[in-house]
């Protein structure tokens, strides 16, 4: 068992992740060196670090120290250096609407580093800059090999599943309980055990820092636009909620480049900061004496070219719906509804051609396709700044707790080595 020393890979791997673009390439070797040597060190062993532990629904995390065994067929274990907050965290935190599930790891958007691989593991390796995801890609199903569906029967997401589907049972433990898993990824510790089907292989260039919260709620709005929506450069699209994935669907339609942008939400806060992401008009539905699906349709000729509704709310889905306009109208379903909820519409809104669809995780298959999400960025194509509004060390993870639920934050980045 290996008790990792703390300032030991706080510079091996903090620093090297955040080399500039501009450092040597001879710098950069020589701490690929160091840091490949540091993880052979722990190979096959069990390593004790830090996690943040959630005993029960809705109270802070406590810092806690975590045996994480070694991976097992076809896992790998990481070293996360940064990860940060998305509000499915904080639901199932909260416990509401679920089954809860503690003493448990929670933690699903992060970027680190393999520290070493298990049994069957070919096309990653220690050293390898990585991003564990929520959802995974095994590569042999059929909607693995369907070009059209990113929604991989064996690793597709799971919330109810505590341990690892190899055999069920838990990587972390302490003092011999084990602790159970979130979606498989468990970023809230420095070190995770992930099956190798949800883990993506980036560039090494790119900062952990920024693409970190690629992995999730940004990849599931901005796809949501590029990949289901597919706006014409030119055209008019409604965003329905502004929250960090609702501002992710209008960075998508920027970058498609939409000719109008208008976000719906009842905040209207929430405006100024949409404003960076694109948006360029705002309708907040209880102003409005009319049902907003009908402002829509009046300031638009006739509706809109796509919608993207990001909010949960069955109510705000019909209304993204039939705020489309008909004959080409699409309109995509982002947000998860409550389980009773049920959509009605006139069956003649799609018999006059407008398009309704869903998507998960922005249609995106996550060991194929996010290493180029990864790319827009490194290229320039994509802004992910703007979305990070705090940033946290490890050791204050509940401070990114109070930022989500005070409604002050997009993306707040927790630093592992901190």
């Amino acid at each position: 068992m290996v008790m990792v020393p703390p300032l030991h890979y706080k510079y091996t791997f903090s620093a090297f992740s955040l080399l500039s673009h501009n450092q040597t390439q001879t710098k950069t070797k020589e701490r690929s060196i160091s840091s490949s040597l540091f993880i052979m060190s722990t190979t096959g062993q069990v390593i004790r670090c830090k996690a943040a532990v959630a005993w029960e629904a809705g109270k802070p995390l406590v810092m806690e120290e975590v045996e994480v065994a070694p991976p097992q067929k076809h896992e790998v274990r990481i070293k996360i250096l940064f990860t940060s907050l998305c509000h499915t965290d904080v639901y199932f935190w909260e416990a509401k609407g679920q089954t809860p599930l503690f003493p448990r790891i929670f933690g699903h958007e992060a970027g680190g580093v393999v520290e070493s691989v298990g049994e069957g593991v070919s096309d990653l390796q220690p050293g390898d800059h990585v991003l564990p995801i929520f959802t995974g890609e095994c590569g042999d199903c059929r909607h693995c090999h369907s070009e059209e569906s990113n929604m991989c029967d064996l690793l597709r997401i799971n919330t109810e599943r505590g341990g690892m589907i190899h055999d069920g049972e838990s990587r972390f433990s302490i003092n011999g309980k084990p602790i159970h898993h979130f979606l498989g990824t468990s970023t809230f510790s420095e070190y995770t055990v992930v099956h190798s089907g949800q883990v993506a292989k980036i560039n090494p260039e790119a900062p952990l820092d920024k693409v970190c919260i690629v992995s999730c709620g940004l990849s599931t709005g901005m796809g949501a636009t590029l990949n289901v929506a597919k706006p014409k450069k030119g055209q008019s699209v409604a965003v329905f909620g502004l929250g960090a994935v609702g501002l992710a669907a209008a960075e998508g339609a920027r970058m498609a480049g939409a000719g109008r942008i208008i976000g719906v939400d009842l905040n209207p806060k929430r405006f100024e900061e949409a404003k960076k992401f694109g948006v360029t008009e705002f309708v907040n539905p209880r102003e409005h004496d009319k049902p907003v699906q009908q402002v829509i349709a009046e300031m638009t000729d006739g509706g809109v070219d796509r919608s993207v509704e990001c909010t949960g709310s069955v109510q705000a889905m019909i209304q993204a719906f039939e705020c489309v306009h008909d004959g080409w109208g699409v309109a995509v379903l982002v947000g998860v509804p409550s389980k009773d909820d049920a959509f009605k519409t006139h069956p003649m809104n799609l018999l006059n051609e407008r398009t309704l669809k869903g998507t998960f995780f922005g249609n995106y298959k996550p060991k194929t396709d996010i290493p180029g999400v990864v790319e827009k960025y490194m290229n320039k194509e994509l802004e992910l700044e703007k979305f990070i509004t705090h940033t946290v060390p490890f050791s204050e993870i509940n401070k990114a707790f109070d930022y989500m639920l005070k409604g002050e934050s997009i993306r707040c980045i927790i630093t592992m080595g901190a």
